[in-house]
């Protein structure tokens, strides 16, 4: 299977797991040794602003205080991360995306954007979803998943709770019209 790096993985409506109900994801890997994302569309109950206060970080804008942290996946969801866009990263810790789309796990970024030096975009997630050699490529064969190409309007500026359905009407799918009982003929 071709990488899915830089790519939506939005889930199907059957399924139903409470981590991924409703999900899209950012690929920030995918290889042979298997895949790491993060779900871009899972408010939690938290603010940037209340990490930057935790971390003493001093805030002298509010670009990004009141923004949700997300939820970012399952796994290690004490770990910080940003989704965020530049032509270089500067940052320890910068996984490439793309060109032009990164992900960040270092203090340094937050405290840049606290002051408003930090990247034009950003999102701020807790955790991460990650699966093992050719699980993800299993789960896309039982139709648990529809890949898409990125879209950076709905990455950075589409509101969370339409991102689900924005992110399967590229592919010209209204994926709200789809079932969610699996059936056989």
């Amino acid at each position: 299977m071709e990488s899915l790096q830089n790519c939506f993985l939005v889930s199907m409506p059957q399924l139903l797991s409470e981590e991924f109900f409703q999900s899209v994801i950012l690929m920030c890997h995918h290889d042979d040794s298997g895949a790491i994302g993060v779900v871009i569309n899972k408010v939690t109950h938290h603010n940037i602003g209340e990490i930057f206060s935790e971390m003493d970080i001093i805030s002298t804008i509010d670009t990004y205080a009141k923004e949700p942290v997300l939820n970012g996946g399952p796994l290690s969801p004490e770990l910080g991360l940003v989704i965020h866009n530049g032509q270089e990263t500067r940052w320890k810790s910068s996984l490439k995306v793309d060109n032009g789309l990164y992900l960040t796990s270092s203090k340094e970024i937050l405290a840049d954007m606290a002051i408003g030096s930090g990247p034009e975009r950003a999102l701020v997630t807790f955790g991460y979803a990650s699966w093992a050699p050719g699980q993800l490529e299993s789960e896309i064969c039982e139709n648990n998943w529809l890949t898409t190409p990125v879209d950076h309007e709905i990455l950075f500026s589409a509101p969370f709770t339409d991102r689900w359905y924005r992110s399967a009407a590229i592919l010209g799918i209204d994926i709200r019209q789809i079932s969610d009982q699996i059936g056989h003929a």
